[in-house]
């Protein structure tokens, strides 16, 4: 039977985290889900006018940010700031009834996807990459490993602590942001 990463162990876990993130660190972003039924497209696939984002739902997470840089291609200047939001996964469980978004369509929990939209300090981060396998104990809880024979009862172990959202800088004017709740 494994010693660490049961269900006493991850809710003091959980609870560390989330008075490290709400009362130490304090840290918010504000997140914007992508619509998708509502954004019009083009024959590409791009978005062909305004995009639609439901939100903004603020959230509190750890942020590890690169340094600007900047690139001079075509005589324009790009800024490159890539950055990484961290979020405890238990945060992002039942958001979308606390801002009145339609259950029925998107489901209760707020799952990051490419394509949403972050907002921190006036800056605004779109998606890239969604990260969504750091386990508590190396041990994933969707699979339980109930019949494993070396080590009986390790269903009742591990944890899906955090998601973590990669993403970098977009321009406000490219962001286009429509606000309009369901």
């Amino acid at each position: 039977m494994a010693l660490f990463g049961s269900s006493r162990d991850i809710s003091l876990f959980r609870h560390l985290n989330r008075e490290l993130l709400g009362d130490i660190i304090n840290q918010q972003c504000a997140f914007y889900k992508r619509k998708l039924e509502e954004t019009k497209v083009n024959i590409y696939g791009e978005s062909s006018g305004e995009k639609y984002y439901m939100g903004p739902v603020l959230i509190n997470c750890l942020l590890e940010r690169d340094p600007q840089s900047f690139s001079d291609d075509d005589g324009y200047i790009n800024l490159k700031w890539d950055a990484k939001f961290r979020f405890l996964r238990d945060d992002l469980l039942d958001k979308n009834q606390d801002f009145n978004i339609d259950t029925d369509i998107y489901g209760a929990d707020l799952v990051p996807e490419v394509g949403d939209i972050i907002m921190y300090q006036e800056s605004y981060y779109e998606v890239n990459n969604v990260i969504n396998n750091q386990y508590f104990s190396g041990k994933n809880p969707d699979y339980p490993n109930s019949t494993n024979p070396l080590n009986p009862g390790l269903e009742n172990f591990g944890s899906n602590i955090s998601i973590i959202c990669e993403t970098n800088y977009i321009s406000p004017d490219i962001v286009g942001l429509k606000n309009r709740l369901i």
